[in-house]
């Protein structure tokens, strides 16, 4: 089997030669390893990166697109996954001020900015600082639903990144690898603690805000109908390991319906779609996993098993379970012991494509990283 029909077996649920092979996300040092150079892929530090090269002008930044091309389309190759992760981190925005070698101001100098900071040992790029600092109101979140539904009318999806990527990757790979569709998710904005309690305080403007992200994602999924893409990896971060971040109620009456209507989009198309969330999810489980067609990112520290899960939900297609917790934490026995327990559970069940479930995060011990790649190579 091609990697690309080794990916759709398990959504129509058909048997495989070998277990098929997908990792959510890699840090750059963790990348640079497998590829022997200096990665341009991974979370903050590509945004930083960017930054970095807007700051040095055109040449750098056309460099720095053509490295983050090559690198991020290398990857899965060397990897040998057989769905490819065909995007990573931007941020398409110069900066005003550059303060010293890993932090940038970005916005008016003399009005409205925000510094953000690159750490190394992380490789996150995170806002430190910033001017003005007002608490946001309701009457803010109101004006961002009401600039999202404003402007829809001129929207098109096929001047985004995520886009130009995903046309990218279908180039390169000419149906051998299985290239996913991005921007399909929508969620209520978990990093918002102004949008998190409004769930509660407003939630008719909660759901006019998912709503609105929904028009959005299936304009996306209609840009899609004429390309070789048939996974589509949505979702949207909303647990912790002890539960949903808002109530299951508010999941059933927001989220559900919206939901329902963006895996119907993707069906008439002949697309999958596939929930992404890290943490506990059980307490939506019956609400969410009988509408779509996959989830991934599943979470083992929080209890989202995949034999459970394929017992108890037998249309699922399920991508990941190996914790990144593990990789980078645990023995290099305890990582072998786990990517043997995914591989078995796909086996013995089927509709599995194993990998790490979320990022392969830049700490995570060299030994680690091979351990786990050794094994999928000699046991799949």
């Amino acid at each position: 089997m091609t990697p690309n029909a080794r990916v759709i077996a398990p959504c129509e649920h058909r048997p495989v030669d070998r277990v098929p092979i997908y990792h959510a996300s890699i840090s750059s040092r963790m990348a640079s390893i497998v590829l022997g150079r200096e990665a341009y892929v991974g979370g903050g530090i590509q945004q930083w990166r960017e930054a970095v090269a807007l700051w040095n002008g055109e040449d750098a930044h056309r460099e720095f697109l053509e490295r983050t091309r090559r690198d991020t389309l290398e990857l899965p190759e060397v990897l040998d996954t057989d769905l490819v992760r065909p995007w990573y981190w931007r941020l398409n925005e110069k900066p005003a001020r550059r303060i010293d070698e890993h932090t940038f101001l970005y916005g008016d100098p003399e009005r409205s900015w925000r510094v953000m900071r690159f750490d190394p040992g992380t490789e996150l790029y995170q806002t430190v600082d910033r001017h003005p600092k007002v608490e946001t109101t309701v009457e803010d979140l109101e004006a961002e639903v009401g600039l999202l539904v404003e402007r829809l009318d001129s929207y098109d999806p096929k001047t985004e990144l995520l886009y130009q990527d995903v046309v990218e990757a279908l180039k390169v790979y000419r149906g051998e690898r299985a290239v996913p569709g991005l921007g399909v998710g929508i969620a209520v904005p978990n990093r918002s603690q102004a949008w998190i309690e409004m769930v509660a305080a407003d939630p008719a403007l909660v759901k006019r805000l998912v709503d609105a992200q929904t028009e959005y994602v299936l304009r996306r999924i209609g840009s899609y109908a004429d390309l070789d893409v048939r996974v589509m990896l949505g979702g949207g971060d909303m647990a912790t390991n002890h539960g949903p971040i808002y109530s299951p109620k508010a999941f059933r009456e927001i989220m559900v319906p919206n939901l329902k209507r963006i895996v119907d989009a993707c069906r008439a198309l002949g697309k999958y779609y596939f929930f992404a969330s890290d943490g506990n999810l059980w307490p939506i489980a019956d609400d969410l996993f009988p509408i779509v067609d996959g989830y991934y990112e599943i979470d083992r520290r929080a209890g989202m098993d995949l034999k459970l899960l394929r017992e108890r939900y037998p249309h699922l297609t399920l991508i990941g379970n190996i914790s990144s917790h593990t990789l980078h934490r645990g023995t290099t026995e305890e990582v072998v012991a786990e990517t043997l327990s995914c591989i078995e559970a796909a086996k013995e069940y089927g509709s599995i494509i194993v990998g790490c479930s979320n990022l392969i995060v830049g700490q995570t011990p060299e030994e680690n990283l091979l351990a786990m790649l050794e094994t999928l190579k000699q046991e799949r």
